[in-house]
């Protein structure tokens, strides 16, 4: 059994990234939002595209103005009014000023803008009562931008600023990596999906549907395949049959010591490397990490092997299995360069959490904002594994670290975030 530090290592290590040069496709900006990039963007563009204003006032050059006071007033003529969109046709000469509103273009002579609050306006004469700094308001061309460099790094997440950056630098198609493929399935007789009615001893498979769904929030491509029976011949075929199709593989159930357990013989036999096999946590423990020879070229995903997790049965062990130790993966082999690892706060705690000590112990509950300081509040009822309903409307995992018994309230506890609603 190792420690879930070293589980994190162990599984971060063995996640390899898609690959920039295979592992890639061409989307529409508008359909670009959460996907990956793949390749740095440079544009064509300056940003700013022109020297601008950045304020309504008037152009003016700062050695006509710059010993202005309410006292004595630089009093200039107004030669032209440059709104934004408009191309100034004037050169300002001494003694002259345009006036401009922000995101104007800077006519040409002009070195500084002076706020319109500072001036008073008489037809076609200014007042300046106040000496501006030179080249105040302006921003100039390229200092935000230079046609040409590097404008987006490789293997970053493109959100809704990144999107805005690369509408305003004018680039309509983007080289992304496309989406990791996740195959899901549940293991155990005793499993019968949503639509059929219950028998005696049955359960229905939630596990799957909310793998599903963890995997598509992850930005990654699940694909289901149901349920298998424990027949270590139907269970061998799925999953060759997954390690072909997918980069990484989700079963939940078969992982224990039990009777019906063929998960780990099976992997075995399909030469998989069995690098975990439990884990020092509470709930978790059974957890089954394998990775498989390389798949070669034939395939429709790339040559590196495929990663492979058998998650516990139990349906809160299966979600926070899949929030420590396979979210951060997918994020890896996504492409993005940074950030895989879990975000762990430091809350006060609301409630008094317990634990046996022996290992580390995952509770679930609520972050509430209180007068500007988190608080964490455990969810109601029992924290048992099999208690999937007690999880429903939590965002926040608090941990007992090995040895820790007891946190009470309003003591300081490390949560995991589990989602950002």
């Amino acid at each position: 059994m190792v420690s879930v530090s070293d589980a994190q290592a162990i599984i971060l290590n063995l996640v390899q990234p898609l690959d920039c040069q295979r592992d890639t496709e061409v989307v529409e900006l508008l359909t670009a939002d959460s996907r990956i990039l793949a390749t740095p963007v440079t544009s064509p563009l300056d940003f700013p595209h022109w020297d601008n204003s950045a304020m309504d006032g008037y152009a003016v050059r700062y050695e006509d103005v710059q010993h202005s006071s309410a006292e004595q007033p630089t009093v200039l003529e107004i030669v032209e009014d440059i709104p934004a969109g408009y191309q100034p046709k004037s050169t300002i000469q001494p003694g002259e000023a345009a006036r401009i509103f922000t995101g104007a273009v800077i006519p040409a002579g002009a070195d500084t803008v002076v706020m319109q609050e500072k001036t008073r306006r008489d037809e076609n004469r200014v007042y300046i009562l106040a000496a501006p700094k030179l080249k105040e308001f302006v921003r100039h061309k390229a200092s935000f931008y230079q046609a040409g460099t590097q404008l987006l790094p490789a293997g970053i997440k493109l959100n809704t600023s990144e999107i805005a950056v690369l509408a305003a630098a004018q680039c309509p198609k983007l080289s992304v990596y496309r989406r990791p493929r996740v195959a899901i399935f549940s293991t155990g007789d005793e499993l019968v999906s949503v639509e059929q009615p219950l028998q005696p001893g049955q359960i229905v498979d939630s596990n799957q549907y909310a793998i599903a769904a963890l995997v598509k929030e992850s930005g990654a491509e699940p694909l289901l395949l149901g349920i298998v029976k424990d027949d270590p011949v139907t269970l061998e075929k799925v999953i060759a049959h997954a390690v072909a199709i997918a980069d990484i593989v989700l079963s939940s159930g078969g992982v224990s010591v039990g009777d019906y357990d063929y998960v780990e013989k099976i992997l075995q036999s399909l030469s998989a490397k069995i690098h975990i096999r439990s884990v020092e946590m509470r709930p978790g423990k059974p957890l089954t990490v394998a990775t498989f020879p390389s798949r070669d070229a034939i395939n429709r995903v790339s040559t590196h092997s495929a990663l492979y997790f058998g998650l516990p049965g139990n349906p809160a062990a299966v979600l926070v299995t899949f929030w420590r130790f396979v979210l951060p993966a997918i994020k890896k082999i996504s492409g993005i360069t940074e950030g895989w690892e879990p975000m762990f706060l430091k809350v006060r705690s609301h409630d008094e959490l317990r634990s046996d000590g022996k290992r580390e112990t995952y509770l679930w509950g609520k972050l509430h904002l209180i007068d500007g300081v988190y608080e964490f509040h455990k969810a109601g009822g029992s924290n048992s594994s099999g208690n999937l309903i007690n999880l429903a409307q939590t965002d926040a995992l608090a941990v007992l670290p090995v040895g820790k018994t007891l946190i009470s309230p309003q003591e300081e506890v490390q949560v995991l975030q589990i989602s950002n609603r």
